[in-house]
């Protein structure tokens, strides 16, 4: 393409990206990744932008699909992202004759029956059927008559969206995670729902926020500013604009500005005080005023308010369900940490130690970084009899 250089491939890359609507930057560094002997798979904007400048799929590019590596063809297919899956069949040539309305309802129910068991089961042992219903859906969109089609469009970007935060926060997997919420915008499309929209907008917020990167704090400041204009034109309740917060929240905690963040969760408790709402969709059962309170002590973590967090954080744990297994495990952790700046370090491994209960019977990823992160906080207090038993059991062979 005449470009002589790394810089020149990146400044080309970049303005690529422009053109197609996307606000990245890609620098010489990224290139010099990219151009390694073996690359590493490229953000999905990234991948965009590749694919607009080369005009070819960045499979061809010289990267291979993570979900690809030495797997079977059965196995690649059966592992590929929801989204890649999705457009594969539906580009199976002419559509077949159309399906029972009957089946939409069937899908439906279905949809429903994954989410509650989600809360039940291990991330990992529901992600391939939940995957899998997901592609079903996207298939059957052809198949449906026109009047059937925006209920199962919704569907399927409930089934996405639940795909996506499986991958997300059991698996740990942003790059399938953020596919999948994609798919689930543009199912929400189809179903002309601007609350599925912008629940999935709002997830997609969570990739760059956790990346680590502070260069993705606009791009995640913009999910939430997308997610947010969505959430008004679908006039959502009073809960919806509560999580909104949460997140934006979560974002804004990861990005150092834990003044802002403590001010929109503020907010979020004040609609929750107002008491006139109006029930939330069925498929929003990620949050409650209780899970709220779970952001703010690890917000108040997060700014240094040991004491804050704990109290905040013991009243979440007392007052969480018992069905609320994975919760339960992110609140013992931060609780760790809460007592870890109190200088408490027996307490500290004491909750750790129960967080390590709750995940020998529900593996939950997000969690388990959480314990891996106050450990390596407790690094002052290797020699006291706590740490070393909190090692014992942090490093058998279960956890290993």
């Amino acid at each position: 393409m005449g470009l002589r250089s790394q810089a020149a491939l990146a400044e080309a890359v970049t303005q690529a990206a422009r053109s197609i609507g996307l606000r990245v930057a890609v620098t010489a560094r990224t290139v010099r990744r990219w151009e390694s002997s073996e690359p590493p798979w490229p953000h999905p904007d990234h991948a965009r932008a590749l694919e607009a400048l080369f005009q070819r799929p960045v499979a061809e590019l010289g990267f291979t699909p993570p979900w690809s590596e030495g797997a079977t063809a059965a196995e690649m297919h059966a592992a590929q992202p929801v989204s890649a899956a999705i457009h594969n069949h539906r580009r199976l040539g002419p559509a077949a004759a159309e399906v029972p309305s009957s089946v939409v309802s069937d899908y439906a129910i279905a949809t429903s029956a994954y989410r509650r068991m989600y809360w039940s089961l291990a991330g990992a042992r529901v992600h391939q059927p939940v995957s899998h219903h997901a592609v079903l859906g996207g298939d059957l969109l052809d198949h449906i008559p026109q009047t059937e089609r925006e209920t199962l469009a919704r569907a399927v970007s409930e089934c996405s969206l639940l795909a996506g935060r499986i991958e997300f926060f059991d698996l740990q997997k942003p790059e399938l995670a953020q596919q999948s919420f994609v798919l689930s915008l543009q199912a929400a499309h189809e179903a002309n729902d601007s609350l599925l929209g912008a629940a999935a907008l709002a997830h997609m917020a969570f990739p760059p926020a956790f990346s680590g990167d502070r260069s993705r704090a606009e791009e995640a400041r913009d999910r939430v500013r997308a997610a947010r204009a969505f959430a008004r034109r679908g006039d959502a309740n009073g809960e919806m604009h509560a999580w909104l917060d949460a997140v934006e929240a979560e974002v804004e905690t990861r990005f150092g500005d834990t003044r802002r963040a403590l001010d929109l969760l503020h907010h979020a408790e004040q609609l929750y005080e107002a008491k006139n709402d109006r029930p939330s969709p069925l498929w929003m059962d990620w949050f409650s005023e209780i899970r709220l309170a779970g952001f703010k002590g690890n917000t108040l973590l997060a700014a240094g308010r040991g004491r804050d967090a704990r109290e905040t954080l013991e009243r979440v744990l007392a007052d969480l369900p018992d069905d609320a297994v994975k919760q339960q495990s992110v609140v013992l952790t931060d609780l760790a940490a809460a007592a870890v700046v109190e200088k408490s370090p027996e307490l500290a491994c004491t909750y750790l130690s129960q967080a390590l209960d709750q995940l020998g019977h529900y593996w939950y990823a997000t969690a388990m970084d959480r314990v891996k992160t106050v450990r390596q906080s407790l690094r002052k207090w290797d020699s006291i009899p706590e740490v070393r038993d909190l090692d014992e059991r942090l490093y058998n062979w279960h956890t290993t």
